[in-house]
């Protein structure tokens, strides 16, 4: 289900949801009519004929024989949030998922959240009895500390707010792993094992990271929301209006894609839909994404 080989590591993904979410011209503002329709004729199934981007929302395992690691936990069960109520998609098994992939809760040994955003910290916790408690008890879930600080601040300022998606799934899903003290919070340069360490990528949120894993010759990224969509490597200068800065997003979007294209290292995004995960490719001025069956 969803499974890949990255060196001599194991990646999972597991879906929560797929759907045509948001009308590309919306959620790219820079973006025209003429590139929807250029991605529309290049990227068939991943633009839909009235112009809306298809994205999924999932998460990745990744067994090394020594951790199992989740990389974000997408959106969550029991959680409100207002105006975005075909995200609150706990029917989906997503823990049954997991348990196909031959991973239970309690042995996941780290969570690396890239970004604090809620839409992938919402498994983080679950509901028992009323309280938010961690989902995977006896794992370290790491954050950066630049992010959670900003994250901290907007709670505290706006925390009345109760239409605020941000200052909900900071209050839900990532208080309450502070309060167990299951958080580590980390710098840039966090290592979190040889061939597994965080590189800071900002502009998306104030203190997003990707994640680089080197094993057995082979490279990989798991890159968050440093690219929602494969529009963006057709046109890599469009910014998405959920960007905190749109400059900087772009500046780390563009030298990701530089960094990586034509190395053959893995790239593994937060949002792509199914197929996700490939390599990226020049194509003259642009870049186009080589993607992997079944991934």
């Amino acid at each position: 289900m969803h499974q890949l080989k990255l060196g001599d590591y194991q990646v999972g993904r597991i879906p929560e949801i797929e759907f045509p979410a948001f009308p590309a011209r919306e959620f790219l503002p820079a973006s025209t009519d003429e590139m929807v329709a250029e991605a529309q004729r290049l990227l068939p199934g991943r633009i839909t004929p009235d112009g809306k981007i298809v994205m999924s929302f999932h998460s990745f395992v990744l067994k090394t024989g020594r951790h199992t690691i989740m990389v974000d936990t997408c959106c969550g069960a029991d959680k409100p949030r207002p105006g975005r109520e075909q995200f609150n998609v706990g029917r989906l098994d997503y823990l049954g998922q997991l348990t196909a992939l031959g991973v239970k809760p309690e042995e996941v040994t780290h969570v690396m959240c890239t970004h604090l955003h809620w839409d992938h910290v919402g498994w983080n916790t679950r509901l028992v009895n009323g309280q938010w408690v961690p989902t995977f008890p006896n794992a370290k879930y790491i954050m950066a500390k630049r992010e959670y600080d900003y994250w901290d601040g907007v709670y505290q300022k706006e925390k009345d707010k109760r239409d605020n998606m941000h200052v909900l799934g900071f209050e839900d899903s990532v208080l309450p792993v502070m309060r167990a003290e299951k958080a580590v919070l980390v710098a840039d340069n966090f290592e979190l094992d040889k061939g597994i360490s965080i590189e800071p990528c900002h502009g998306h949120s104030p203190g997003h990271f990707v994640i680089n894993v080197e094993s057995g010759g082979t490279k990989g990224v798991f890159i968050g929301d440093i690219i929602h969509h494969p529009m963006q490597l057709l046109f890599p200068d469009l910014s998405c209006r959920a960007d905190f800065d749109m400059d900087a997003s772009r500046v780390s979007r563009k030298a990701l894609i530089d960094k990586h294209a034509d190395t053959g290292t893995l790239v593994l995004p937060q949002h792509f839909a199914t197929p996700s995960c490939g390599t990226i490719k020049r194509q003259g001025n642009a870049f186009g994404f080589d993607f992997i069956a079944g991934s």
